[in-house]
């Protein structure tokens, strides 16, 4: 299984750099974990909110891997533990299809986006810096593959 975080944003500190480099390697040989960054659209100068979040939508349909499943971050998304992040992972991982996990940009992301998306997934209600989502997004994905080959990585 192929799991691809697409996140609108580049030139992220080096520790942010850094730290997903060091859970994306820590998956097995099953599961491949990949972050694309999107170019953010740049506001000001006659750009709104609105017509940037339609150029990154643009971006993200453009980049997104084909025949994955749409799993999009928002923060009045669905929230879960650990443990049933797994349980989801596992049923993804049945199904033998890759999985796309987005991050939208300063202004967030397309109501199409959204509603195209197979699940809204809420990391936290509050408001996170973009770099440490994608921290936060890949910890939380080892987590569950750690729960689910029941490596002590998780402690209940």
């Amino acid at each position: 299984m192929r799991i691809t975080i697409l996140a609108v944003g580049t030139k992220m500190p080096r520790w942010v750099d850094e730290a997903f480099a060091d859970y994306a390697k820590r998956f097995g040989r099953d599961i491949t974990l990949e972050l694309k960054e999107i170019k953010p659209e740049k506001r000001g100068g006659g750009v709104t909110a609105e017509k940037g979040i339609a150029a990154e939508h643009a971006r993200l349909i453009a980049a997104l891997p084909p025949r994955a499943k749409l799993i999009v971050l928002d923060e009045r998304g669905k929230a879960l533990t650990s443990m049933k992040l797994a349980a989801e992972l596992k049923d993804w991982l049945a199904d033998g299809q890759d999985l796309a996990l987005v991050i939208g940009g300063a202004d967030g992301l397309s109501d199409e986006l959204k509603q195209r998306a197979d699940l809204l997934l809420q990391l936290s209600a509050m408001t996170l810096p973009h770099g440490m989502v994608r921290v936060m997004l890949a910890e939380q994905l080892y987590r569950a593959v750690s729960i689910l080959n029941n490596h002590p990585y998780h402690r209940e």
